[in-house]
C-alpha cells in the first residue's frame, strides 16, 4: 500500500468519524474534542520531552477543564444555566461563559507553569484546550451547519494545499520551517476553501459573511500548520506521534483547526458570524 493510499484511507476513516459525532452533537461531540485535546497536549508534552510525571500533570489539569467544559455544555452544571453562554448572562457580555471557560484555561496555564516549573510546557494546555472549547462551543450555541463548516474548511485547505504543491510546485513558502510548502499550496488551499465556503453558502443556507471570511481562515488554517512544522523543528521532530497511519500523529491532522475554530467562535462572539 502506497503512502498516498495509506493517508486517504485513514483520512477517509478520521473524516468519517467527526462527521458521525458532528452529526450526533452533544455529548459524543464534547467527548470527540476533548479526547482530541487530550492526545494533543500528551504529543506536545512527548514533543518537548516532558517526563511522566509533569506529562501526567498536564494531561490532569486539562482533563479537569474539558470535563468542566462538557458539564456546562450538557447542562449538568445547572449553576451556571443553560449552555457555554450562561456562566455571564448574554444580555450583559455576548458569549460571556464561554469567554470565562478561556479565563480558567489561562488559569490552569498557570498553576501548570508553577507545578511543572516549563511555560512553554504549560502553553500546550491552551494550544490544545482552547480548539476543543471552541468546537464545542460552536456546536452547542450555533448547531452543526457552522461547526461543519469550520472543519470542512481546514480539511479543503489541506487538500488544495497538498495538490496545488505536488502539481505546480514553485518558490517555497518558508524553506527553513518546512520545506515542502509552496505558495502554490497556499493560493491551491485558499481557492479549495472559498470554493467549499461558496457551495455551502449557495446550496446549504451557510451565511455570505462566512464566504468573506474564507480566506483568512485558509490562510491562519495555514500558518496553524507551519507553527507546528516549526516546533517538530525546533525538537528534530518529523511527527508529533505515530497514532494515525499515513498522518502521523493527531497534531498533525488537527494544526489547522487549531487556530481556525477559534477564530470562528471568537468571530461568533463578536456577532460576525
Amino acid at each position: 500500500m502506497t503512502e498516498l493510499t495509506q493517508r486517504v484511507l485513514a483520512g477517509i476513516v478520521m473524516i468519517a468519524v467527526a462527521l458521525g459525532a458532528l452529526w450526533a452533537g452533544g455529548i459524543w461531540f464534547g467527548l470527540l474534542a476533548s479526547a482530541a485535546g487530550l492526545l494533543m497536549i500528551g504529543e506536545w508534552a512527548g514533543l518537548l520531552r516532558a517526563d511522566r510525571w509533569r506529562t501526567r500533570v498536564m494531561l490532569v489539569l486539562l482533563a479537569l477543564f474539558l470535563v468542566q467544559t462538557l458539564l456546562i455544555a450538557n447542562g449538568a452544571a445547572g449553576q451556571f444555566g443553560p449552555g457555554l453562554v450562561g456562566i455571564v448572562p448574554a444580555t450583559i457580555w455576548p458569549g460571556g461563559g464561554v469567554v470565562t471557560m478561556a479565563m480558567v484555561l489561562v488559569l490552569l496555564f498557570a498553576v501548570g507553569a508553577l507545578l511543572s516549573r516549563r511555560v512553554g510546557l504549560a502553553a500546550g494546555i491552551i494550544y490544545a484546550g482552547l480548539p476543543a472549547l471552541a468546537l464545542i462551543y460552536l456546536r452547542e450555541e450555533r448547531g452543526l451547519l457552522l461547526t461543519l463548516w469550520a472543519m470542512a474548511l481546514v480539511w479543503a485547505t489541506d487538500i488544495g494545499a497538498y495538490f496545488a504543491g505536488r502539481g505546480i510546485g514553485g518558490p517555497k513558502l518558508a524553506p527553513r520551517i518546512s520545506p515542502n510548502k509552496t505558495w502554490a499550496g497556499l493560493i491551491g488551499g485558499v481557492i479549495a476553501a472559498e470554493l467549499l465556503s461558496l457551495v455551502m453558502a449557495i446550496f446549504f443556507g451557510l451565511s455570505w459573511i462566512a464566504v468573506y471570511f474564507a480566506t483568512t481562515l485558509a490562510v491562519a488554517a495555514q500558518i496553524g500548520d507551519l507553527f507546528e512544522s516549526w516546533l517538530k523543528r525546533r525538537v528534530g521532530a518529523k511527527d508529533s506521534g505515530r497514532l494515525l497511519p499515513g498522518h502521523g500523529g493527531v497534531m498533525d491532522r488537527l494544526d489547522g483547526l487549531v487556530p481556525v475554530a477559534v477564530i470562528v467562535a471568537g468571530l461568533v462572539i463578536r456577532g460576525w458570524l
